[in-house]
């Protein structure tokens, strides 16, 4: 049981730092096909481009869970405590609203690729594989967002922003 709320607790880290590792190696190995035989792969390309896009989507969990998405803080400084927890469950329902509108056009994407049967170019993979980062990406945000808000209500310390400790 330890050993999953570990995994939980760190999915996103466990995903997007092999990735960047992975999307380094195949810029280098870009660059070195380029440089020293003239010819550069479009599948290294590709897949960094779609490793990217599902990094983005990830990293967005990854931000909510730490409290680290961009935020103006001149409203809720100037509240007291009270205020500030009334603000903040305001603000999460909004966030999670435009979650959920942002997973429902991501789906309404994947299944219209699914349905063209759309690939990729060099990789040939399906494009709704790339697509279905962004759903994927909304789902554990608001899922992030509804645990450090539960984690705040009850009291549990936080970290910088928002995720508890």
């Amino acid at each position: 049981m330890k050993t999953l709320v570990k995994i939980w607790d760190h999915l996103e880290e466990y995903i997007l730092v092999p990735s960047l590792m992975l999307s380094t190696a195949l810029i280098f190995y870009q660059v070195v096909m380029r440089f020293l035989f003239k010819d550069a792969p479009s599948w290294s390309e590709e897949a960094v481009r779609y490793l990217y896009v599902w990094q983005t989507w990830l990293g967005v969990s990854y931000a909510a869970r730490n409290g680290t998405h961009l935020r103006i803080t001149m409203i809720k400084d100037r509240l007291s405590p009270k205020g500030q927890k009334i603000l903040e469950l305001f603000v999460t329902a909004i966030w999670i609203g435009f979650a959920v509108f942002v997973f429902i056009q991501g789906m309404a994407a994947v299944q219209t690729i699914a349905a063209f049967g759309q690939k990729s170019t060099a990789l040939r993979i399906p494009m709704q594989i790339c697509y279905a980062s962004i759903p994927v990406g909304m789902v554990l945000m608001s899922i992030r967002l509804i645990e450090t808000t539960i984690k705040s209500l009850i009291g549990k310390k936080t970290v910088e922003g928002g995720a508890a400790e």
